[in-house]
């Protein structure tokens, strides 16, 4: 499974290079007050992808981090909550005994 998550991102590392290579250009984005700033056309794409996804990744995580928490606090209450075993008296040891 290893091999696989390590293949999948070096084919996503290859398209993101390939995509970066073709369309080195430069594009004007217009900021406030009139100002201009030159930047590259991968870089803006790549950017415009994290800043989508940064968040719903954020959201992602913390869901999984709130639900391990109750998820373990449910295993404890649950421990806690477990009935002791009774002790057994142990089993009788050396000889059988016989009906006499």
């Amino acid at each position: 499974m290893q091999f696989l998550k390590t293949l999948f991102w070096v084919i996503v590392a290859v398209v993101i290079v390939l995509f970066a290579r073709t369309n080195w250009q430069p594009v004007t984005l217009t900021l406030w007050g009139g100002l201009e700033a030159d930047v590259k056309l991968p870089v803006l794409v790549i950017g415009a992808f994290v800043l989508g996804f940064l968040p719903t990744f954020l959201l992602y995580r913390t869901r999984i981090w709130s639900l391990k928490r109750r998820l373990e606090t449910q295993n404890q209450a649950h421990v806690a909550n477990a009935p002791l075993p009774r002790n057994a008296p142990p089993p009788p040891q050396g000889e059988a005994r016989s009906n006499a």
